[in-house]
């Protein structure tokens, strides 16, 4: 009887080794590299950003958020994604719950609702939120690839894709409701047989733009003023670009070097550890290594579009393009901001901003990508 449960558990063992084994083998490596190079440069640029400020406890919460991201990136990679479809849409209500009770119960922190506090630590729903849109779209394509979903049925779903995008504008967050509108632009225009939907939507889209211009708060509009013309009010709406400007051109072609740039050492640039930290790593290490950070983020776009191209179905494919855009855009909007290409909005620079609810949104939406690619082939 010991002898053959000790044979049994070897067995058992030996499949457990196999498994793992194959785990490693097939495991995006060049994507979790990628990934890692990016949280290095983020640590050591937050703690450029922040160590000679009263903020400096932020470098030590960032390195807990990114432990705790690490994990659940790892636990995302091992799950199966397809057993997320049938919770696509229940992810994405629980997601517009969220913002609804952040609506409802939270205090405004600088003019805007966007935090709940969950034991004694902020949370932004929205962030998370980008995930279960990500989901939900990738179900829609896979569905009505499928024929499984009618036009009234589709446009039920885009509508209730849209509704979170609503009610993040309504915060006020224009940074991350604009970037939900480009993940559903982006995927919709690559995944969908006609554009005409997509062209009707982004009719309505641009119809609401003065309602949205009525909605917005007064530091809201001026920021948009003070993109337009940012020397009108340099030292009050126009202050965080002009600074960021002057932060990125004073690095030239080499930089200063770490712990060496005036415009961040000195706090000239404001919220240098959030909404600027490109114009940290632009003074402290110029032209050059701002388009070695830039070919980082590339690289991981491009690596996860790739995935997109290897994935088994249709729901991975479009998983993958969903966080290649959410990747993308960030970039985009987030750099566009710090050199005066775009209004300031508060969009975060992928693994190098500070940021719990964006550092974790990032770690899961790679470890989603991961899966997808572990399961290129049957696993």
């Amino acid at each position: 009887m010991k002898l053959g449960s000790s044979a049994a558990e070897l067995a058992h063992a030996s499949i457990g080794g196999s498994r793992w084994r194959r785990f490693l083998r097939r495991f995006d490596w060049p994507l979790f590299a990628a990934m890692a190079v990016l949280v290095a440069v983020g640590l050591a640029n937050l703690y450029s950003a922040t160590i000679r400020t009263p903020h400096s406890t932020k470098f030590d919460n960032q390195i807990i958020w990114t432990c705790i991201g690490v994990t659940l990136f790892f636990l995302f990679a091992a799950l199966d994604y397809r057993t997320l479809h049938r919770l696509a849409w229940v992810a994405l209500g629980a997601a517009i719950a969220a913002i609804v009770v952040v609506r409802l119960l939270s205090d405004p922190i600088k003019g805007s609702q966007r935090w709940l506090e969950l034991g004694g630590v902020n949370f932004q729903p929205s962030e998370v939120a980008k995930v279960a849109v990500i989901l939900a779209l990738a179900r829609l394509m896979h569905d009505r690839a499928r024929e499984e979903l009618g036009g009234v049925q589709l446009a039920v779903g885009m509508v209730g894709l849209g509704l979170p995008v609503l009610l993040i504008a309504i915060q006020p967050d224009l940074g991350t409701s604009i970037l939900l509108a480009l993940i559903i632009a982006s995927v919709s225009a690559l995944l969908v047989v006609s554009l005409w939907p997509l062209v009707g939507a982004m009719a309505a889209g641009l119809a609401l733009l003065p309602l949205l211009w009525e909605g917005m708060q007064d530091y809201q509009k001026a920021r948009v003023l003070a993109f337009l013309d940012p020397t009108a009010d340099p030292t009050g709406a126009g202050w965080h670009t002009q600074q960021s400007i002057f932060a990125v051109g004073s690095g030239r072609m080499t930089g200063k070097g770490f712990l060496n740039a005036t415009q961040n050492q000195l706090n000239f640039l404001p919220e240098h550890w959030t909404d600027f930290p490109f114009s940290v790593w632009a003074e402290e290490w110029g032209f050059v290594g701002s388009a070695l950070l830039l070919a980082a983020f590339a690289f991981l776009a491009l690596w996860v579009i790739n995935a997109a191209l290897r994935a088994p179905d249709r729901f991975g494919t479009a998983i993958c393009i969903g966080v290649g855009a959410m990747l993308f855009w960030h970039v985009v909007v987030n750099v566009a901001m710090v050199i005066g290409l775009a209004p300031v909005v508060g969009v975060t620079l992928p693994f190098i901003s500070y940021g719990g609810s964006s550092t974790v949104t990032f770690f899961i939406a790679l470890g989603l990508v991961a899966s997808v690619s572990l399961r290129r082939q049957k696993f």
